[in-house]
């Protein structure tokens, strides 16, 4: 049941690539939708870019065994997509460009567009093969199917999507798994505070030692080393969220307007997601289910196991395909995303730019294609090889992956936005100043060294990891973030044609994008229409799963989850403009 549950929505993603492929015609249209997309779709994919399956497994992990820490990450983001709410994300809409790293190019010249563009491919694909590892664990358990099997179908039916669809179904399906998602983790949460005599009794009842709080976790001699790790985690997704780099979730906006109410979504699903994704695990901590004893074979990996183990014992049959589901959406929106946009970076910022000047649109689109594939097998590659580390933590991984590799990289792209006046060299050369930080601290720093500097009371392994990220972050603002301010005192007038480049930057940055026409609302109400459509049939069929063999109040699960999905579904359905409809046919 639970593997056909899963079968049936992977050919609705399949299908949604399928519709949506005649709204690309150009290069625009496959990476950004050229550009004319409503608040509602954005504001969903800038909340899916950052969740995954991760955070049903690494992170649910760590809420098992930590209790609140986790949520500090993802309250980080919610504060990151507030500040894009107030002031960048109108700006990143307003950059006008089609890739992100054609802003780099136009603010700090060409030659940074080539470094920026094979520098931040990489990093993208090791975050895209630990979100399909995450995945990949799940599936494996639930239907006892191969790892590399489950990687290697996974990644296939993501490329399938993506390559049919381009940005256009990424979004759409985007917007989509979020309600699923969100429909989903609502009712878990709800289970879950029933079954554990509310939220104040699962707190009560979550298991401390050491001193430890539900708020701090436990394992902590050093309780200031957890202070500094949550202060610069703010620092990081601050930075994430908010710089050049990443502003590729707001370029489909239609306008200006519509990118801040995009944010202003993300904002409050992030707000409010933590309470409702880890309540289970908070539920089992508090419960005294012992999940290493349960799954010994995944040896320092159990409890991530612990979102899972509690849809499998605690939720109604076929809750499991329908979170399975829900995962797979996670992890696919964040992958998907990623391969548009780094085809877009190749096609647009190497192909037609070093490779072929005079290259038609027809011939971009099919190069996106074929670039979206290779990615696509490249994604998988890396989540083979992560699966053979055995003893990888996953939740440390994506700290180590975010803190050493990512963070250093939004620097100047970030920096850029507010300083004007410095060298071209500036922004690879502060890459390059990161990547040395970054060495030194993941490579060269040792647990040792930082003992020794503590004194007797010994590190334990949650902190060592925890400090480890910090010592990074505080590197990175303080050197790399130093270096980039210091090339100021480097700075020399630039030649007219990139003086002009640096203007057009900043006037763009300045200069509010209002979409009007009859075409663009002919476009807005085909969006309400298709969408609300598509997710009322999906409403339905997680309605239909109440005829499954259940006690009523598994039965009633299925039709409350069913009936948040048909819900938004009908709303948009409503918001078509009528006045409209003569005109569509």
């Amino acid at each position: 049941m639970d593997i056909l549950i899963v079968g049936i929505y992977f050919i609705f993603l399949i299908v949604i690539g399928w519709i949506f492929r005649t709204f690309t015609n150009t290069t625009s249209d496959y990476f950004r939708g050229g550009g004319n997309m409503l608040w509602w779709m954005v504001g969903a994919t800038a909340f899916m870019t950052q969740f995954s399956a991760w955070t049903f497994t690494g992170a649910a992990g760590k809420a098992y065994n930590d209790g609140f820490t986790v949520a500090i990450i993802f309250i980080a983001n919610a504060f990151g997509y507030l500040m894009n709410y107030l002031y960048f994300a109108p700006k990143f809409r307003q950059l006008r460009v089609i890739t992100v790293i054609e802003a780099i190019r136009m603010r700090f010249g060409n030659r940074n567009e080539q470094v920026f563009t094979w520098s931040s491919i990489p990093t993208s694909l090791v975050s895209s093969g630990v979100w399909l590892n995450a995945l990949a664990i799940i599936a494996s358990s639930v239907f006892g199917f191969d790892m590399t099997q489950t990687i290697i179908v996974t990644g296939l039916v993501v490329l399938i999507m993506s390559v049919t669809g381009g940005s256009w179904a990424v979004i759409a399906s985007d917007f989509m798994q979020m309600i699923i998602i969100m429909a989903v983790t609502v009712t878990c949460a709800t289970v879950a505070i029933v079954k554990g005599g509310g939220v104040g009794q699962i707190i009560s009842n979550f298991p401390t030692q050491d001193g430890g709080t539900f708020l701090t976790g436990n394992n902590l001699n050093y309780l200031s080393i957890f202070g500094v790790w949550a202060v610069f985690i703010f620092f990081k997704q601050f930075s994430i969220t908010n710089n050049m780099l990443n502003s590729y979730r707001y370029l489909a906006a239609k306008d200006s307007n519509n990118a801040k109410k995009a944010a202003l979504l993300a904002c409050v699903l992030m707000t409010m997601g933590p309470f409702f994704w880890f309540m289970p695990s908070w539920f089992l901590a508090g419960q005294g289910i012992d999940l290493s004893s349960i799954y010994p074979e995944a040896g320092k990996k159990a409890a991530d196991f612990s979102y899972l183990y509690f849809v499998q014992h605690y939720m109604p049959a076929g809750m499991v395909g329908l979170l399975v589901s829900a995962m797979f959406a996670a992890t696919m929106s964040s992958m998907d995303s990623g391969l548009n946009r780094n085809s877009g970076i190749f096609v647009k910022n190497f192909y037609q730019v070093i490779l072929r000047p005079l290259s038609t649109e027809k011939e971009l689109v099919f190069v996106s294609k074929i670039t979206t594939t290779a990615l696509g097998i490249a994604i998988i590659l890396v989540a083979l090889f992560i699966n053979s580390l055995k003893e990888l933590s996953l939740f440390n991984t994506m700290m180590y992956v975010g803190a050493l590799i990512g963070f250093p990289m939004t620097i100047p792209a970030f920096l850029g936005f507010f300083i004007k006046k410095t060298p071209d060299w500036a922004g690879w050369a502060t890459l390059l100043v990161g990547a040395i930080v970054s060495y030194c601290v993941g490579v060269l720093l040792t647990k040792g060294n930082v003992q020794h500097i503590l004194g007797s009371n010994p590190l334990t392994d949650r902190e060592w990891a925890d400090l480890k990220v910090a010592i990074g972050l505080i590197a990175h603002v303080v050197l790399t973030g130093g270096f980039f301010i210091a090339s100021m005192l480097f700075y020399k007038p630039l030649s007219d044609a990139r003086q002009k480049d640096v203007d057009l930057f900043f006037n763009n940055l300045a200069t509010p994008l209002v979409s009007e026409g009859s075409a663009q609302k002919l476009l807005d109400n085909k969006q309400r229409k298709m969408l609300g459509v598509l997710i009322s049939i999906m409403g339905v069929g997680v309605m239909g799963m109440f005829l499954i063999p259940n006690p009523l109040w598994g039965r009633c699960v299925f039709l409350f989850c069913g009936g948040i999905v048909i819900a938004v579904g009908l709303l948009l359905v409503s918001s078509v403009d009528k006045t409209l409809e003569p005109d569509m046919q």
